[in-house]
């Protein structure tokens, strides 16, 4: 089950206008003309924040990762001739949706492509929509083609399992990262809070259940980073200097152990320690910013007891610990001084 969320106002939102949309297609029945609907609540795929692992799982070590409530769900029409038309109703950050538009349309032929389906043939129109607030971090492009990969299986009635969606998701998500880690693409199809791990085959992940909920605070910067650049970069000081890349990745393999025993134990003390050292060593790795550190450092001033950047960094997102209901209304209310967008969810 996804886990619970608040999805404030976000920049440059517009709402579909349909309430109910869907998969959907015609079927003519000598004089008759049926149009067949899927609801999208079937095509949902869901955003993530990671508490740990941030570009180290890419060199196959563990990462956690938790989904949120919040979606993006994908509606597909047949079209009378071939090609491809993609409507994007996404929420989003300014200029997300421009910015990434190249890396988003290579997604979707991805996935098409993986799933067989060929637009030369016959023509589709997909529409996304739903209320996953597009930014650096949140693994909005993960839920898209996931979404659009649901979508595909309920319109061609494929019974693709969860895996084989997955894999859909990942061939996706090589159009936006490159070399993906497959965790954002894992908790967008699974949700849960999620232990994740890469493989030289298959990556492995398992599902955590908690003692007692995790609540969280995460506000963007509203900086769009490109991951494919950010994971290019790391590459590129790790190979100029293997010795600093591995006592850096000696040093998170020891914490994020520590972060999923304190996790199991609902022990929010020790994880939130263990979520400053997190961003500690992203700083050293210099993937944070002024931008992040500040939203770190004001979550903290009003009562977080650990934060830390979540997900691609140069931007993007930042995720504050938060153990009470009270102390999670006033981080968010201090953080929304300072950042352009600004959410509550609640990991159970």
């Amino acid at each position: 089950m996804p886990l619970s969320s608040h999805t404030p106002h976000c920049a440059s939102f517009r709402p579909h206008p349909m309430i109910v949309i869907g998969v959907s297609f015609r079927v003519k029945l000598s004089c008759l003309d049926l149009l067949i609907t899927f609801p999208t609540d079937k095509t949902r795929a869901f955003g993530k924040l990671i508490l740990f692992g941030e570009h180290f799982v890419v060199y196959k070590v563990p990462a956690l990762v938790g989904a949120v409530s919040a979606y993006t769900d994908c509606q597909l029409d047949y079209l009378d001739e071939p090609g491809l038309e993609v409507v994007d109703n996404r929420p989003a950050v300014p200029l997300y949706k421009e910015q990434k538009y190249d890396e988003g349309m290579e997604a979707i032929r991805l996935t098409l492509n993986h799933l067989g389906v060929d637009t030369k043939q016959r023509g589709i129109k997909l529409t996304f929509g739903g209320d996953l607030c597009c930014s650096s971090g949140i693994g909005a492009s993960a839920a898209q083609v996931v979404s659009l990969a649901r979508a595909v299986n309920i319109a061609e009635s494929r019974n693709l399992s969860e895996e084989e969606i997955n894999a859909a998701g990942y061939e996706g998500e090589k159009g936006y990262h490159g070399t993906p880690s497959g965790i954002d693409n894992t908790a967008a199809t699974f949700g849960g809070l999620l232990r994740f791990q890469r493989t030289d085959g298959a990556p492995v992940f398992e599902k955590k259940s908690l003692p007692s909920p995790i609540r969280i605070v995460y506000a963007s910067t509203g900086i769009t980073a490109s991951t494919t650049k950010v994971v290019g970069d790391v590459r590129a000081k790790k190979e100029a200097d293997e010795a600093w890349f591995s006592n850096l990745l000696e040093q998170y393999e020891v914490l994020v152990e520590e972060g999923q025993n304190a996790v199991e134990a609902g022990d929010l003390s020790t994880l939130g320690k263990l979520m400053d050292q997190n961003h500690s060593l992203l700083q050293e790795l210099t993937v944070s910013c002024k931008e992040l550190d500040d939203l770190v450092l004001a979550a903290r001033s009003a009562g977080a007891i650990g934060a830390k950047m979540s997900g691609t960094g140069r931007g993007g997102l930042m995720i504050a610990l938060t153990p009470t209901e009270e102390v999670q209304d006033a981080v968010a209310n201090a953080l929304k001084k300072l950042a352009p967008q600004v959410w509550k969810t609640t990991f159970a």
